[in-house]
């Protein structure tokens, strides 16, 4: 059976490629490649609820790194200049007295984070986050550092302090700052 030269079956698929030709030349095209880095004011401020899941993340890949012994899979999760400043082997270093202390950083999986003090744009494009985890009978401080890199946060610095509760003084409630005095009119 021959397939038939004008309309038929085949005509369809002849004209629908014809017709991605034109797309296909556009996605080709090196502008469309090569999208711009979004702006600083792109980036979404986290919620609370992804300030949780930024922390619990962090903690739950350093624990499986301590319990692995395999640090590679930490470096590839962070920011391009956390990857350069840190190799494996780096980050082994960094967590060694964690791990020789068997903490286990999976509990802080349990609790949410208490933040020292509200997140802070430390750069343009970095972010800061201090808190901890009142865990017992170690809580867990945190002090970390997020880049926003290709689309997302990803961990650029790394501070966890083991802290006896014995020595973890109970914060002040919120303190309130007076507002200031209305201005006065002019006579």
């Amino acid at each position: 059976m021959t397939c038939p030269s004008g309309p038929g079956r085949h005509a369809p698929a002849r004209f629908f490629r014809q017709a991605l030709l034109p797309l296909a030349i556009l996605a080709a095209s090196p502008a469309m490649a090569q999208a711009p880095l979004p702006p600083p004011a792109s980036m979404p401020v986290p919620d609370p609820i992804e300030l949780s899941k930024l922390v619990w993340s962090t903690m739950a890949a350093i624990d499986h790194a301590n319990r692995s012994g395999n640090y590679s899979v930490l470096r590839d999760l962070g920011a391009p200049g956390f990857q350069l400043n840190n190799d494996a082997a780096r980050l082994g270093e960094i967590f060694a007295s964690i791990r020789g202390q068997n903490i286990d950083l999976s509990n802080t999986l349990l609790l949410a984070p208490t933040y020292r003090t509200a997140p802070a744009m430390v750069a343009p494009d970095v972010m800061r986050i201090r808190g901890g985890f009142g865990l017992r009978p170690i809580a867990i401080d945190f002090d970390l550092y997020y880049q926003w890199s290709a689309g997302r946060w990803k961990l650029y610095g790394v501070s966890i302090v083991p802290v006896s509760l014995a020595t973890v003084q109970p914060q002040a409630g919120p303190q309130r700052v007076p507002a200031p005095p209305p201005p006065r009119r002019r006579q």
